[in-house]
């Protein structure tokens, strides 16, 4: 197997990464990122809607062109790199992100009479402004006695795949009216470079459909032509037929056109897309028991159960679905809606100047916020800034800082702030462990688990566990090769594939036993403000909340 070489390809919120992998030994030999040039950070804003996020398709597709391509020059500077010896490529990408296509695949954005309508363009994740119709599909299913909502947590969200659909339909009738289909993007890039982009050609992913569109093998695939009609009729003729694939399958082989414009031979296999979180958990090692958690912007956790062991319906969660992280195992997903996110926000518009800007007030607000010991700032947060994606899967939740004084440090509210994050973290943790799913250990990736230790300590001190960190600093691009790799017959299973490419590193995060008893008392108080603003039924006080925090400040000041 040696000089074979897979091609990931991760299409995260801000920016496509192409990574050149050897399949033998995991060896990342080459990589480029190519930044979204459209709107802000590539994403697309309205300043009379804050809860609207789009994207190009052609940033996507013009990514994928420029990141492959100069990841393949790249690499053919490695002694053993050659581009006749790319065996398979894989595509992760964010979800739901789905756009409309018309008859032929082409996105409805990329033509000319829609080029100024938001509502042609990608539909990102964090694309809010179907929060109504999410409801309406969660009353809808719940007043008909149908099973769709038992595997997505028991809610629909407004950033899943039709909600969003049936907003564009109430909002931009023109462009529902020109949609043969919606695509989502982890399906959209496979079908375009392998010439399946045709809706009756697409193959759809297991992981978005699963886990973003209601799918699943029990009800026969996708929500009814009834359900989706008493929502509204226009949502049938989106009701594709065809059945949902685990991403070690094949979506189809590179195109010459394409291929040619890469520097690469054609007839490449390409494997089925899926989720940038599901491909950074294989990437990062995930198997039965391992929590892998998916660290940038938002956090997307991922965990791998085997399918013999029949599995309780779990609130809250993002979805259980079979094989969408790894085969043979059910895959559970939970997350976050905002952390890095969080931090920039405090840093980008509420930050003392003394910090500095950017990168450099994030790395001196980390080395004041390391100095503070757990509970000594009297503060704690809710990480709802950009509402709750589990356990409460609400969008309508915001942010809360209490405990404040006019003592207070931007550092000691620095530091709350990633502890709030933490709390969710565990919050999510409990849930599962609760309906008896074992978490044995968790895993780290992304950008702040390998940047920060400070939030790794705090981490692993407020879930009492250690917090490992994946080996490599791309796992979710890592994550796609190995399924690049599989495609292209390097290994015959997903599990042999991770043997061989994947590992954690050296250092762990152990909980440190002083700080573990602090943020036990810390996260009561978190939960009863989780509780009280985040749930109807909750009849619990607050009186004592604020003092709480001021004797668990004095408590910790006088050691």
């Amino acid at each position: 197997m040696s000089d074979r070489f897979a091609i990931g390809v991760d299409y995260g919120t801000n920016s496509v990464r192409a990574l050149v992998v050897n399949v033998s030994t995991g060896a990342e030999i080459a990589t480029h990122v190519y930044d979204y040039p459209s709107g802000e950070a590539g994403i697309l804003l309205d300043s009379r809607d804050p809860n609207l996020a789009r994207q190009s398709p052609m940033d996507y597709i013009d990514g994928f062109m420029t990141s492959v391509r100069s990841a393949v020059q790249q690499a053919s500077s490695t002694p053993g790199f050659s581009a006749e010896n790319v065996i398979g490529i894989g595509v992760d990408t964010t979800g739901s992100t789905p756009m409309p296509v018309d008859e032929s695949g082409q996105a409805l954005a990329s033509k000319p009479e829609f080029k100024d309508n938001l509502a042609a363009y990608a539909w990102l994740w964090k694309d809010h402004t179907s929060h109504a119709e999410a409801k309406e599909i969660s009353a809808l299913a719940t007043e008909r006695g149908e099973p769709y909502l038992a595997k997505c947590g028991g809610i629909y969200s407004s950033e899943w795949y039709w909600s969003k659909m049936l907003h564009c339909i109430r909002t931009a009738p023109e462009v529902a009216a020109a949609a043969a289909s919606w695509v989502e993007l982890a399906d959209f890039i496979p079908a375009h470079i392998t010439g399946n982009a045709a809706p009756d050609k697409v193959v759809r992913g297991i992981c978005a459909a699963g886990h973003k569109a209601m799918y699943n093998e029990a009800w026969g695939g996708l929500p009814s032509e009834e359900f989706l009609a008493a929502l509204d009729p226009q949502l049938v003729k989106w009701r594709y037929t065809s059945k949902a694939v685990p991403a070690d399958q094949k979506a189809g082989d590179l195109t010459a056109e394409v291929a040619d414009s890469l520097g690469l031979p054609a007839g490449i296999p390409v494997a089925v897309g899926a989720f940038d979180a599901h491909m950074g958990a294989v990437g990062a090692g995930a198997q039965a028991g391992t929590l892998v958690k998916i660290m940038g912007t938002s956090t997307c956790d991922c965990l791998p159960a085997p399918l013999a062991n029949e599995l309780p319906d779990i609130p809250g969660l993002c979805g259980i679905v079979p094989e969408s992280i790894l085969p043979g195992m059910y895959g559970l997903e939970a997350g976050q809606s905002a952390v890095g996110d969080i931090f920039n926000w405090f840093v980008k518009q509420l930050s003392p100047a003394a910090f500095g800007n950017d990168a450099e007030a994030h790395a001196k607000l980390t080395e004041a916020a390391a100095k503070l010991k757990p509970g000594e700032s009297g503060l704690v947060a809710l990480d709802w800034n950009n509402g709750n994606r589990t356990i409460l899967v609400d969008p309508l939740l915001t942010g809360l800082l209490v405990g404040q004084t006019l003592h207070t440090t931007a550092a000691e509210i620095y530091r709350a702030l990633v502890e709030a994050t933490a709390f969710g973290a565990l919050t999510i943790i409990r849930r599962v462990e609760e309906y008896g799913v074992e978490v044995n250990q968790v895993i780290n990736c992304g950008g702040i688990a390998e940047k920060n230790p400070m939030v790794m300590q705090i981490y692993a001190d407020v879930c009492n566990r250690p917090m490992k960190i994946s080996r490599s600093a791309q796992t979710c691009a890592l994550g796609a090769a190995v399924f690049g790799a599989v495609v292209g017959g390097a290994h015959d299973t997903v599990k042999a594939a991770q043997a061989a490419m994947t590992g954690v590193k050296e250092t762990v995060y152990e909980p440190i036993a002083e700080n573990v008893a602090v943020y036990e008392q810390l996260y009561q108080v978190y939960r009863a403000l989780h509780d009280a603003f985040g749930t109807a039924d909750y009849h619990g006080s607050l009186h004592e909340v604020m003092k709480d925090l001021i004797r668990i400040r004095h408590q910790v000041r006088q050691q």
